[in-house]
């Protein structure tokens, strides 16, 4: 599951979205959840780094904007706490999301969730960072624009998911601008190739980067309604004749070895 910016835009929207994960976890017994930073504190902070150098070194950079999606997933465990229901958060470099060594625009390797693993075989709702990620050489890295989207396919990768849940500010993926096309409609679902043209003609409800990587590995999306959770349908992405590749795959290919 994965929560954007706007589903945890104030301190009030944690105790929704624990109210959304505890129903989950009713019908799945794993359930990893991902969060953006709230609101609009990626900007505030990218904002400060420049007041501070007009120019800030790439490095320092992701050292302080990976900050948000931390704030955000200590609350949510703690909103979830307040209900009773078992969590722990992680950041991206503690759930095993090894990235390429490209600052602000990280690509990922590989995810090796060997911390996440035990809390879940135990019943523990765990929340990642998104839009960040560690380096081979050790470096915090983040993923770019969206790049929390992309953060729950991988992670959904790599633990088999069934399928991954958006939950974002419109309840499905539109088939033209609602904001201009009255007789707007939504898709209930699509195949990845139609969400792809949609998301590279300008629609932000989805990165492309998530869809390709979902396309990759044969894993479903579901666009849900953050405020509208139990009476609507959403936009599922999928193409069930899709053969998924034998192993997981992630953005960028390990180079084998050759003796």
């Amino acid at each position: 599951m994965k929560f954007g910016g706007a589903a945890v835009a104030t301190p009030e929207h944690f105790s929704r979205i624990a109210d959304i994960i505890k129903a989950r976890k009713r019908e799945y017994s794993n359930v990893v959840i991902v969060v953006s930073a709230m609101g609009d504190t990626t900007d505030e902070l990218i904002a400060l780094a420049k007041r501070v150098n007009p120019y800030p070194p790439r490095r320092e950079y992701d050292m302080l904007v990976s900050v948000g999606e931390r704030i955000s997933i200590s609350l949510l465990a703690m909103a979830l706490a307040l209900k009773s229901i078992e969590a722990v958060s992680f950041t991206g470099s503690q759930s095993g999301i090894m990235t390429c060594s490209e600052h602000t625009e990280a690509r990922i390797i590989d995810v090796r969730p060997h911390r996440i693993l035990p809390y879940l075989e135990s019943g523990n709702v765990v929340i990642v960072a998104g839009f960040q990620g560690v380096s081979e050489q050790g470096e915090i890295t983040t993923l770019g624009r969206g790049g929390s989207d992309t953060t729950a396919v991988a992670l959904g990768v790599a633990l088999g998911a069934s399928k991954v849940e958006f939950y974002k500010d419109v309840p499905g993926i539109y088939t033209d601008d609602p904001k201009v096309v009255q007789e707007a409609s939504i898709y209930e679902s699509l195949e990845y190739d139609k969400a792809l043209i949609i998301a590279d003609n300008g629609a932000k409800v989805l990165h492309s980067r998530c869809i390709e990587l979902a396309k990759l590995n044969g894993l479903p999306l579901h666009v849900r309604s953050f405020s509208l959770f139990e009476d609507e349908v959403g936009t599922l992405i999928d193409n069930p004749l899709l053969v998924p590749l034998e192993k997981p795959v992630f953005e960028v290919q390990k180079k084998s070895l050759t003796h």
